[in-house]
């Protein structure tokens, strides 16, 4: 008689079989879940643009463009520039630099321990356009920016009084250079030591400004 046999299936392959029916079970789900989505997009877009900051220089007159020449104590020589915010935002904290090689006995008091010796420059400012040619600031408001002072101090950048400066605004600056009265005498020819007579000095000036506070808006 003959014996029929009965081949078992291996348990690892029954295993097998649930874990992949479970698979199944579980992509069909994810489908149903992820079956519906939504969209919202503004249709017109939203532009942003950053601003800038601008400072331009121009002559008055001759403004920088032309040199000094034979200064003697007393003297005093009004130059005129316009600055202007040629950017975007609005500028605060205007300030100015100098910075001058030359004679030191015209860059700083020090030199004599004198107090009243060297160059001193003094900046003011107008409402309205400088005359450059009679100095005056017809139908303007006059304000120092910076009292008089010595080039090797104004190394430092110092502010202006009214620094601040709106996009598209002018400041009209009268620069007075001056050099103090004092007494010096000269012997047979020979100049003192550490005069201030025969000296010459280059100076670049060097305005600066920041740009406004940073503002948080809501609209």
């Amino acid at each position: 008689m003959n014996e029929v046999k009965v081949k078992r299936k291996s348990p690892w392959r029954l295993v097998a079989g649930a874990v992949m029916a479970l698979s199944a079970a579980a992509i069909v789900g994810q489908g149903v879940l992820a079956s519906l989505n939504a969209t919202a997009f503004n249709t017109v877009a939203e532009n942003v643009n950053s601003g800038d900051l601008k400072l331009s220089l121009a002559n008055n007159g001759v403004g920088f463009s032309q040199n000094i020449n034979n200064l003697a104590p007393g003297d005093v020589v009004n130059r005129y520039v316009t600055l202007k915010n040629d950017g975007s935002l609005d500028g605060i904290n205007l300030s100015l630099k100098t910075t001058a090689t030359g004679t030191p006995t015209l860059l700083s008091d020090a030199v004599n321990g004198s107090t009243n010796q060297a160059l001193r420059l003094t900046v003011s400012s107008c409402t309205v356009a400088w005359d450059p040619t009679t100095g005056t600031c017809t139908g303007g408001t006059i304000t120092q920016e910076i009292a008089a002072s010595t080039l090797s101090t104004l190394s430092n950048a110092t502010n202006l009084s009214s620094g601040s400066m709106s996009s598209g605004a002018f400041k009209y600056l009268k620069m007075s250079l001056q050099l103090p009265d004092q007494n010096e005498r000269t012997i047979n020819g020979t100049l003192p030591s550490n005069t201030v007579q025969g000296g010459a000095v280059a100076i670049t000036y060097t305005f600066d400004f920041a740009q406004r506070v940073a503002t948080t808006t809501n609209s």
